[in-house]
């Protein structure tokens, strides 16, 4: 398998970072000092993708943390797994990017891109061969979203034929903690557009009723809405990871699950969902349940509805010692049953990913990857309050000061309400009347249309020799 380089930005980003780290150190059995103290040789065979291997025998992870302000990095610097990271690999200024994103775009975040461009350079040329660029962040605040956006630009310049993945957090209206998130986010949107192959739609909204419905948690804290996104970000990435019967990396993630170029923003569902220190009452599912909990509209990361919108493409990565023909069996029946949910113009439109290691305490897991098109609810949900502000000009002259032009305001809300009109569109579109397939052609036998097609050239080559004869 091919590396990846995973860079975290601003105080959300590092935070889900950190907790991906610690699951994924885990699950290869990496002590909290890098050394490897696990059980199973396969837990070592892919480990390259993720870690550099230290001349003393020590994994270190591939991973720049980047933040404006030292607040997050000083904790992680004092964590448990303080001894696992490159000391090089946090980089950080005294300032803060103040939940602007014109702050971590332009000016303050434009001052340490190089330092932090340097240090990637430096892990990608300790690359065998880069397979691409995974990245965690938030778009509702200044530096993950402002930053982030940045680096995503400046390596796309540098790195064009590789592939860029984000995990981007987007605000929402319950969970929000700061005012211009409609702002930052829709000029963070307009960038992850332009410049990103695929983008895993985290909702902290959908999190917190995960949460309060699913798993009972009251009073849920960050630390369990990180412990959802860290499964999530595991099993996206398992079989990257670790050996299994059908394999999928970054780019066939990319191929399968993109229709269209700018269509790439993705919702994430989990099977079965459990809380921190809930994993023994989420052994006993199989696969029929699974299934049906990986679909469920509860089970989804985002607050779309998928129920209101149709599956363009999606791919299930499927953990644990599961038989291929099972899941096949049972994913051909849910799609049957449920037809009117995919999209009649893209037949197969299932990758399907196994991955023979299972989750500690949970035989059998699945995470499902969507391509859905109610994934627009989220972007009309940010325009509505945008649009609410920007009428007024309310907030604008914070980004002005920094350096902005108003006119890349107007270009990244026309950017997202072209997007949204494109799902739209392709959720109305249906087959064709000349597109039908003819069922008689497709229920025929091989050697039937073979027939058909002899007859078709005999008749066109009789006709040839009559007009042959004629001249």
């Amino acid at each position: 398998m091919r590396e990846i380089v995973c860079i975290s930005a601003g105080q959300c980003g590092n935070q889900i970072g950190y907790k991906f780290w610690e699951r994924v150190s885990q699950e290869h059995g990496v002590e909290e000092t890098g050394l490897y103290n696990g059980n199973n040789d396969l837990q070592l065979e892919r480990i390259d993708v993720y870690y550099n291997e230290g001349s003393s025998g020590r994994y270190v992870p591939r991973s720049v943390m980047v933040d404006l302000e030292p607040g997050v990095l000083d904790s992680i610097r004092a964590s448990k797994y303080r001894q696992l990271f490159h000391p090089d690999n946090f980089i950080h200024a005294q300032s803060s990017a103040s939940n602007n994103w014109a702050k971590g775009h332009y000016s303050e975040g434009a001052e340490l891109q190089q330092e932090v461009l340097d240090i990637v350079r430096r892990e990608v040329e300790g690359c065998d061969s880069l397979q691409g660029f995974q990245f965690t962040h938030s778009i509702g605040g200044g530096t993950g979203s402002g930053m982030g956006t940045l680096l995503i630009q400046k390596l796309r310049e540098e790195y064009p034929d590789r592939i860029f993945s984000s995990f981007s957090v987007f605000p929402s209206v319950k969970v929000s903690d700061v005012v211009i998130e409609p702002y930052n986010a829709t000029l963070s949107i307009h960038q992850l557009i332009e410049n990103v192959d695929q983008c895993m739609v985290i909702d902290n909204e959908a999190l917190y009723n995960i949460c309060m419905k699913n798993l009972k948690i009251e009073h849920p804290t960050y630390g369990d809405l990180n412990h959802i996104v860290s499964v999530a970000m595991s099993g996206v990435t398992c079989s990257m990871r670790f050996p299994g019967q059908l394999n999928a990396d970054l780019r066939k993630l990319s191929v399968n699950l993109t229709p269209f170029p700018r269509l790439h923003f993705f919702t994430v569902g989990i099977a079965p969902l459990y809380g921190r220190g809930q994993a023994q009452f989420a052994s006993k599912y199989d696969v029929p349940e699974i299934l049906q909990q990986a679909f469920n509209p509860h089970n989804m990361m985002c607050a779309a509805d998928v129920s209101h919108g149709k599956y363009l493409t999606a791919a299930l990565a499927f953990r644990g010692k599961v038989s291929s023909y099972e899941i096949e069996k049972q994913l051909l029946n849910f799609q049957q049953k449920n037809s009117n949910r995919f999209t009649e113009w893209i037949p197969n439109s299932m990758k399907l990913s196994m991955c023979d290691i299972s989750l500690e305490q949970v035989p059998r897991s699945a995470v499902l990857i969507s391509n859905n098109t109610s994934i627009q609810e989220v972007f009309k949900r940010i325009n509505a309050q945008y649009t609410s502000m920007f009428r007024r000009k309310a907030f604008v002259h914070w980004y002005l000061d920094e350096g902005m032009d108003e006119m890349e305001f107007n270009e990244a809300e026309a950017n997202m309400n072209d997007l949204v009109s494109e799902y739209q569109q392709y959720q109305d579109s249906t087959v064709d009347s000349e597109e039908e397939i003819d069922l008689d052609q497709t229920q025929a036998t091989f050697g039937e249309r073979q027939e058909k097609q002899n007859k078709k050239c005999n008749s066109k080559q009789q006709s040839n020799i009559a007009s042959s004869n004629e001249i």
